[in-house]
């Protein structure tokens, strides 16, 4: 039988180890030999294939309590065979040479198109190739998908960050902003999840989504009755929040592989509008990568369905249902929320980004209605006991794999 391929993609997530874990058990089971792209699309090229199949049980399951991509990744993209003959060329015969027929790509909307086109590289070249995406990222940017693995834990953290600074900020009340800029780029989901930060009896957070175009006129506003009422206002930020003519408030710069903007600065430059137009001094946290690596606070929810789409997906691409995605479907049954997973298309998914929908976003755009906390709560349920070692998490990593020869 031919090798099975796991490879990553983009960005890592707390439990994106968690989806290698279900692959490579799932593949052992069924007696198929399973190889790892070392630093993802980069690694395929040159054919840099760890061997999993001398990794221990043990270093398997230790591997899914892990933060981070245990086998490194890249944000390589695949360019269309028009404008990359010889990459294609290349790339088949990396497949070829290691015989492999299967590929499980673990990405986001970018990284789905990668998928998309690896399965027409397989068709190009003849090669007995099945290509199956498993969602990863905690933008939740995917379409066809409830949740994308990762996210809900990356919520889960900013909504505990965000409630434990608050009472920070309550016990010290003297006209003080906080605010706090999350991930993002163009979509609100993680900023959204800041909602659930809110303590009994007080406000939620104030919500600067980049589906809402910066108003700071309403802001200021907002920001005056705060401080009236209590003293302090807290803020979560989005570092894609733009303004009416759709120009970011912050960017750093060009990305030039993905073309996406690298961004960030936007809660600086908000704190930077209240001094200015309030006289108040605000203290900002970016907590950039920390939102992806708390695996200390991730969603039970979050790892268990990432390591159910790691299996599926090696009996998905068994079963020669290449040239999909895996997506999460919510049911509501008795017991409470259940989840079902079923193919998509990638031609469906690759490349698209998912919003917040607009009934998620309540009418004075500076914060969500109940149907929002009503589809999030479910996903941040349960918690995964983490060993510590000295007083800190025990993350020691298992030692790579050999390189196939």
């Amino acid at each position: 039988m031919s090798r099975l391929l796991y490879l990553q993609s983009g960005g890592p997530t707390a439990v994106l180890n968690s989806s290698a874990q279900g692959v490579i058990e799932a593949a052992r089971a069924r007696g198929v030999a399973v190889c790892a792209a070392a630093d993802g699309l980069a690694g395929l090229r040159a054919g840099r294939l760890l061997d999993l199949d001398v990794a221990s049980a043990a270093d398997i399951v230790r591997l899914g309590s892990l933060p981070g991509a245990a086998f490194g990744s890249s944000r390589d993209i695949l360019a269309p065979f028009e404008d990359d003959a010889a990459g294609w060329q290349q790339l088949a015969e990396v497949l070829r040479r290691f015989d492999i027929g299967y590929v499980l790509l673990n990405g986001g909307n970018g990284s789905m198109e990668t998928a998309r086109l690896l399965q027409q590289l397989g068709e190009r070249f003849a090669l007995p190739l099945q290509v199956v995406g498993i969602p990863k990222t905690i933008d939740n940017d995917l379409e066809g998908t409830d949740f994308s693995p990762g996210f809900p834990s990356a919520a889960k953290y900013l909504a505990s960050s965000l409630r434990e600074v608050t009472l920070d900020v309550l016990s010290m009340a003297q006209q003080r902003v906080f605010i706090m800029e999350t991930m993002g780029r163009h979509v609100g989901w993680l900023t959204a999840a800041c909602a659930l930060a809110a303590l009994p009896g007080e406000a939620a957070p104030l919500l600067l989504l980049p589906e809402v175009a910066f108003d700071e006129a309403r802001l200021l506003a907002a920001v005056r009755q705060r401080l009236a009422a209590r003293g302090c206002c807290v803020i979560a930020v989005s570092e894609g929040l733009r303004h009416a003519d759709g120009r970011f408030v912050a960017q750093l710069q060009a990305d030039a592989v993905y073309g996406h903007e690298h961004l960030g600065g936007a809660g600086m430059w908000l704190a930077q509008r209240l001094q200015q137009q309030l006289g108040v001094k605000a203290h900002v946290a970016l907590v950039d990568c920390l939102q992806r690596a708390a695996r200390h606070l991730v969603s039970a929810v979050d790892a268990q369905q990432a390591y159910r789409l790691g299996q599926q997906a090696v009996a998905t691409a068994l079963a020669g249902q290449g040239g999909v995605m895996l997506a999460l479907q919510r049911q509501q049954g008795a017991a409470g929320v259940d989840w079902q997973v079923s193919p998509l298309p990638l031609a469906a998914v690759a490349n698209r980004e998912r919003a917040l929908p607009a009934d998620f976003i309540a009418a004075d755009g500076l914060s969500v209605t109940p149907a929002f906390v009503a589809y999030l709560r479910p996903l941040l349920q349960g918690e995964q006991p983490l060993a510590f070692v000295d007083g800190l998490p025990d993350l020691r990593c298992p030692a790579w794999p050999p390189l196939l020869p």
